[in-house]
């Protein structure tokens, strides 16, 4: 799923909510990885009009049997073998996680080498924004068959049922957490005033870093998932995949706030996603768990 081995699976599965304006969910994955260069099967779990944190939007989830009708579909399809991955986010309801799940493993089945990646959409500073059952659907169902999992800190804090108030606690817990590899975003950063990403695997404990910048858009975490799995089926290392994702994001955020956009702008930016400009400081930390493997 290199470069170097062009007639590798490409294509992406990705899974998420969809909105009829913005760059959330499905909007940002989507856009991110075929500018990047690779084809997406885009499956819905939920449709709106916009992100709900712009005002009331008619939420429509299509009903579970439908959905799950729709993903077997997937997975008798013919064309199967073209992807090497899926990327699954925010989920519209708890019974859609077992639809996933069978799906990833039919993937894997066709091409064991692809690669899930979960991004466990389901809150952030000010708690849970999904209910509960979701939640523990996508802690329980997707994250221990995920090979990276890319949830925010506060995602991660109720995942593990304990605050991370610190470094040091986010690293732990990511360390602990089921999938092979961990990229935990809204980490707490060494410098002042910036915010990090903290990579965690068997071999890397890396943190990038940059600058905070107030009041965000939404859909950060949606495209740092797809950047970052885009880098990664392009076969860079973790450390560069790490450092160009997190330019990327940052680099497509703080252009969007100096032109006072309330959604990320990639359309605009769409250059930023492949040739990113702007510096970020990546640090190299102690791996926690190298003296117990060791």
């Amino acid at each position: 799923m290199s470069a170097e081995h062009p007639d590798a699976p490409r294509a992406v599965i990705v899974i998420s909510s969809h909105v009829a304006r913005g760059s959330v969910g499905n909007r940002a994955a989507v856009f991110a990885l075929e500018t990047l260069g690779f084809p997406v099967w885009a499956v819905p779990t939920v449709i709106l009009p916009w992100h709900p944190g712009h005002g009331r939007a008619t939420r429509i989830v299509p009903p579970l049997d439908q959905f799950k009708a729709m993903m077997a579909d997937l997975e008798r399809a013919p064309w199967l073998g073209e992807v090497g991955a899926v990327l699954s986010g925010y989920l519209g309801e708890a019974g859609q996680a077992d639809a996933v799940a069978s799906l990833v493993a039919t993937v894997k089945a066709k091409t064991p080498d692809a690669i899930y990646i979960c991004d466990p959409v389901m809150g952030d500073s000010g708690g849970l924004y999904v209910p509960e059952p979701t939640a523990t659907a996508m802690r329980d169902r997707l994250m221990p068959i995920a090979d990276i999992a890319t949830p925010n800190r506060y995602e991660l804090e109720w995942m593990g049922g304990a605050r991370l108030p610190d470094l040091k606690a986010v690293t732990a817990a990511a360390l602990h957490a089921a999938p092979p590899t961990m990229l935990v975003t809204s980490a707490p950063a060494m410098m002042a005033g910036g915010t990090g990403n903290l990579l965690l695997s068997g071999s890397h404990a890396l943190l990038a870093e940059h600058r905070v910048i107030d009041k965000p858009p939404n859909g950060l975490g949606d495209l740092t998932a797809a950047v970052y799995l885009a880098r990664i089926l392009s076969g860079q290392p973790a450390i560069k995949a790490l450092q160009s994702t997190t330019a990327a994001v940052y680099e497509i955020l703080a252009r969007t706030a100096k032109r006072g956009g309330d959604e990320l702008q990639l359309e605009t930016d769409a250059q930023s996603l492949s040739h990113p400009m702007a510096m970020v400081q990546l640090r190299h930390l102690l791996h926690p768990g190298r003296d117990k493997r060791a």
